[in-house]
């Protein structure tokens, strides 16, 4: 039998990349619900409420954004004063 192709793990540079993805690629994305084309916006409501989560619009303190970025990093604050909020419904701290 003719052998039509070959896998080495002792070597990674025998192994093909997929290319990276640049903005444009993203850019060019369709956006499908339950395969209807949709837009961005409607592709992104569909996925919050499918994992129970809404998007708001809130006004918050700088220092509270601050100690909350200063905590979990630029990118992870908003999931953190999520966690936080969470646990103050579930009763797990006080209000003041």
């Amino acid at each position: 039998m003719k052998q039509t192709s070959t896998f080495k793990t002792s070597d990674s540079s025998d192994l093909d990349e997929a290319p990276g993805l640049t903005q444009a690629d993203f850019d060019r994305a369709k956006f499908r619900i339950e395969g209807k084309e949709a837009s961005r916006a409607e592709w992104q409501a569909a996925a919050l409420a499918r994992i129970g989560q809404t998007r708001v619009s809130l006004d918050l303190d700088e220092p509270v954004i601050a100690h909350f970025k200063a905590l979990a990093g630029e990118h992870g604050y908003a999931r953190l004063i999520n966690d936080t909020l969470r646990q103050v419904v579930e009763g797990q701290h006080r209000a003041a």
